[in-house]
This record gives C-alpha cells, structure tokens and sequence, in this order.
C-alpha cells in the first residue's frame, strides 16, 4: 500500500510526483473549504496531492466515487462524486454512464451497485471491508427461515450479501422500514412480516406499525455499542444538545433521544433545523461530514468508529483506480433474483413525510418474535 508522509514525496509509475504545489492546491481549494474544520493544514498538505491525482484519474479512467457517509472527510468531500447512504449511492451508480464504479464503502454496497449496474465494473479498494450485519446472515439461513414461516414474506435490510437479498421479497433500507414492512404486509395479505438481519431495527420498526414482527439476532458493531446510560450522560454534560439516534442503535437509545432516523434523515435534520448543537448517535465520521455544511451547529462527537469503513483511504482509492484492481462481481442468476427485491423497493412511492421514526411510539414496549 502507498504510504504519505510530509516528508517523503514519491513518484508514481505514471510519473505523477505527490507535492503540494500551487497547481495542486488550486485545484483542491474547493475542498479545502469544505473540510478544513476538520482537518489541519499540516494533514492537507499531505492528502491533496493525492486527492488531485484521484481526481485526475477517474476523468482519466472514466471513473465515479461513491462516498459513504462514514467515509473521512477528505475522502467523502475531496473525491466523491456521489455521497449518501448505501441505497442512494447504489442508485445514482445507476444513472451514471461511467465505465467504472468505485466503492468508498463496504463489500455488501459494492455488490448492490454491481446488482443495480451489471455492465458496469465496479471496484472496492479494500476486499476486507466487510459488515458486522452482513455477516450475521448467509442465503442458507433465509431459506431455512422461509421453510419454518411459510408463506411470510421476507424484507432485507440492503445491509446483506447478493445471495441473501436474492431469497428476499422486498428489500428495505433504515429510512423506508417502516413502510416496506406494511407494503408487504398489504401485498402478501398477511399481519406478520420477517424483517432481518438486523434486530435493534427490527424491534424499532415494530414499535411504529400494527404488523408483527419476526426478526433475526444480527446487529451492527457500531451502533450497538450505545446506551441509553449514554446519551442521557451526554445530555447532562451538553445541556441543550439535540441527541439525534440511528434506529440500528437498541430501542432504549431510541427512548431518550430527539429524534431518530438514518443517516440522510439526520443529515436533512441538522441542515434545515439548524439546531445550535447536536449529537449523532451514529458512526463518528457522520458527524464531521455533515458538519462541512453546518457552520453554526456546534457537534459534539462521541466517537464509535466501524472498522470496516475506516479500511477505506485515499491511498488504496488511488491505487484501486491506478490498477483497476479489486473488482466486485455477483453470479449473474444471483443478481437478477436479488435485483427483483432491490427493485420493488426502488418503485415504492416515497412517504408523504421525510421518513423519522415517532419517538413517542417509540417508548411503547412491542414484542418481536426473535428467531
């Protein structure tokens, strides 16, 4: 892997000399706008360069970058060509006519890109870069769970493997949970629905619908680390601060925050709110990215980093793109069952309202059956 330091300069095989030279910064300026809160000028020096040189490449290689939102700010401001959550950046990979698709991200985001884009290459620049909750779950493990309820259907989480969202009905994402469970209640003439793999949404999305939920024992590494003992601490050393929760965090968390919903729900919240100062109950590098465009919201930070995400840097971005190496590939018949479940939630209409979950249907306690 390619190593920066202040002091070392090297030379890439293209010729390309890593410096921070006036062409460089004003080409990297806008960036540095965006992120110098964040990051300091001694720490710029040493990824701008880089940060040029990815940029150079991708119109180079006729390349896009999908920034996840846990991505680092130089990561998610300085090279991404399309931000968001894991869904919005597998749909806008569908609309761009790039020859190549690079995922900021982790393996399962890759997949559902090169699911919605099979022409496309799509490349991760780290194949470790996996998911506590994509792991939690395998396609053998749905078929099992189909045998025992027959006749359910079955909504995913887009945070899964191909081969799990190809034994899935309908997929869903944290922000459409909700309304993918009671669609596919609607459809399926039925008042229990399997929602898996993840169990803290599972139970949070039971507690804002009448449909029953079945739900599977998988969690995210991140985010159920947090507590209600927490945030309520939080909520006494800030006094004021709006406690903004993911609803992968355990229902308890979701009890005492302000408000609670994924990660673009969030983010809208901050900007057109503008509350004076919040938390983000979410990976930590949320935070710093949001707060680029949220100069008078004071952030306070608590800080659970995923260590997948963070396998993701600039040096192997630059490398995936110099070596078009790494390239996410799903089994073509896979693709087409897992596509259909990807799709029907894509066609679903949007909510009349942003999507947020009710805080005050919240602290209702509602059982789910756990498999």
């Amino acid at each position: 892997m390619l190593i920066l330091s202040i002091r070392e300069v090297p030379m890439a095989a293209d010729g390309f000399q890593f410096d921070f030279t006036p062409e460089v910064e004003a080409a990297t300026a806008p960036a540095w706008e965006k992120v110098k809160r964040h990051i300091t000028p001694m720490e710029w020096r040493a990824q701008a360069p880089l940060i040029a040189e990815i940029n150079r490449l991708k119109r180079e290689k006729d390349a896009v970058i999908l920034a996840h939102n846990y991505m680092t700010p130089e990561i998610f401001h300085g090279v991404g060509d399309y931000v968001g959550d894991s869904l919005g950046l597998a749909k806008e990979a569908a609309k761009s006519n790039a020859r190549i698709i690079v995922q900021a991200g982790v393996h399962f985001m890759a997949e559902t890109s090169k699911i919605l884009s099979p022409e496309k290459r799509v490349l991760i620049p780290d194949l470790q870069a996996g998911c506590s909750l994509a792991s939690a779950i395998t396609g053998a493990d749905v078929r099992l769970i189909k045998q025992r309820y027959p006749g359910l259907p079955v909504v995913t989480y887009v945070n899964t493997t191909a081969d799990v969202k190809a034994e899935t009905d309908i997929c869903c994402t944290s922000a459409n949970a909700v309304q993918v469970v009671e669609e596919a209640a609607r459809q399926w003439g039925v008042d229990r629905v399997i929602l898996i793999p993840d169990e803290y949404l599972a139970r949070n999305v039971a507690r804002q619908t009448h449909i029953g939920i079945i739900a599977w024992k998988g969690r995210c590494e991140v985010h159920e680390r947090f507590t209600a003992a927490d945030i309520l601490e939080l909520k006494e050393a800030y006094p004021g601060a709006e406690v903004l929760a993911h609803p992968e965090c355990p229902a308890e968390v979701l009890e005492v925050s302000d408000f609670a919903g994924s990660t673009a729900a969030m983010n809208d919240y901050v900007l057109t709110r503008k509350p004076k100062r919040v938390v983000l109950i979410t990976e930590c590098s949320m935070a710093d990215n949001v707060a680029a465009d949220a100069h008078d919201t004071e952030f306070v930070r608590p800080c659970n980093l995923c260590p997948h995400m963070k396998r993701i840097s600039l040096e192997n971005i630059y490398e995936a793109l110099v070596k078009e190496q790494f390239e996410v590939t799903v089994d073509p018949a896979i693709a087409e069952r897992a596509r259909l479940a990807v799709q029907r939630m894509v066609d679903l209409p949007p909510p009349l309202v942003p999507a947020r979950y009710d805080l005050v249907k919240a602290r209702h306690h509602v059982d789910v059956e756990l498999i």
